[in-house]
């Protein structure tokens, strides 16, 4: 017995070690893929949408370097002049307002200015390489977009700071959220004038609104109050809903976390409820492929935030890597059949697949 024991332990470890070793190197393929696919001037993708560089910069950061072992090796000298060459094209990005954009007057707002900065905040913050006045001044920019008043769209975030119509979504609202909590120790560093941070009461209201409180879906978040983005369902009384579906509760859950509310607490513990009840890493549950990529990332960063080992027994940080391992391409990245959310885009996904393998490893 004690020899089988042993064997098991043994066993257990070298698949655990085996595990490991193969996430590791499918963050190597996915490192050098983005390496490669960097443009002279810094940027990737498209060189007006600084999120797209900011990601990479983030994932390279994250994951860039050499394994223990030597097996593989990624060479930190070429790592680290990727992102700064990276950061150096984000930083010119910044508007006198504080916020990282490129102005597109034309499409009624300023270049999706709240998405872009606050995953450049994120990002740049997570590289150490910018300056702590510009990330405060992003500080400055998210905080001051944080929709008021008191109507369903008081406490969050939508994708422009000015833009033809009042507009919040619980998306946009996730990402300046988690910006403001990631980065708020900088305000020690601010020199003068008050701390900036934004409403966290308005905004869990907001988060709270979106959130089913009774059917099927109890504990399942909808993009926002008004947009289908999920496909709509009509209830008994006839009246059109909003479907809640996986990353928008995984959106909620984040935002709740961060609004400090612990496992315990109610709402957060319903949400967890929908999480156990349509747990997957084969789809995103209500949107089939639909944001494939961005539901893992979201997910596995809420489930960071909230300290969970598991979601209905099962070992998310396992199952999510190893999904992710047998989705990675020959020739390194990742991508989306499905180009919602331009998810067809491979430095995009790759990103953020290589920040999830960092949080499961």
């Amino acid at each position: 017995m004690k020899r089988l024991l042993i064997g098991l332990v043994l066993f257990s470890m070298g698949s655990a070690f085996a595990a490991s070793a193969e996430v590791e190197a499918a963050m190597a393929k996915g490192v050098r893929f983005l390496l490669a696919k960097q443009a002279p001037e810094g940027h990737w993708s498209d060189a007006q949408m600084p999120a797209l560089s900011a990601l990479p910069v983030w994932a390279i950061a994250a994951c860039g370097g050499e394994m223990e072992n030597g097996k593989w090796k990624i060479e930190n000298e070429e790592c680290q002049a990727a992102i700064e060459k990276g950061v150096k094209y984000v930083l010119g990005t910044q508007r006198p307002d504080g916020g990282f954009y490129v102005p597109k007057p034309g499409r009624g707002g300023s270049g999706l200015g709240n998405y872009n900065t606050s995953v450049c905040l994120s990002a740049l913050f997570e590289s150490g390489k910018a300056p702590t006045e510009a990330l405060l001044k992003a500080r400055e920019y998210i905080a001051s977009s944080q929709l008021t008043g008191d109507d369903t769209m008081a406490g969050g975030f939508g994708y422009d700071k000015v833009s033809r119509r009042r507009y919040a979504d619980l998306s946009n609202t996730s990402y300046a959220l988690d910006a403001m909590r990631r980065t708020e120790k900088l305000e020690e560093f601010r020199t003068s004038g008050k701390r900036v941070d934004v409403n966290w009461d308005q905004a869990l209201a907001f988060v709270e609104g979106l959130v089913k409180k009774e059917g099927p879906d109890a504990g399942g978040a909808a993009y926002n109050d008004r947009t289908p983005q999920g496909g709509t369902a009509t209830n008994a009384q006839g009246r059109v809903q909003l479907r809640a579906y996986g990353s928008m509760t995984y959106a909620a859950v984040l935002s709740m976390c961060h609004a400090k509310l612990d496992r315990g607490d109610p709402r957060v513990k319903q949400s967890f409820e929908y999480c156990e009840r349509n747990w997957s890493v084969d789809e995103n549950p209500g949107m089939g492929n639909q944001g494939l990529y961005y539901f893992y990332d979201i997910m596995a960063r809420a489930l960071q935030a909230s300290g969970a080992e598991t979601v209905g027994g099962h070992d998310w940080k396992k199952e999510l890597s190893a999904k992710l391992v047998s989705l990675q391409k020959p020739d390194g990245s990742w991508y989306n059949d499905n180009n919602r959310f331009w998810e067809a885009d491979p430095v995009l996904c790759t990103s953020f697949a290589l920040l999830v393998l960092d949080i499961c490893r």
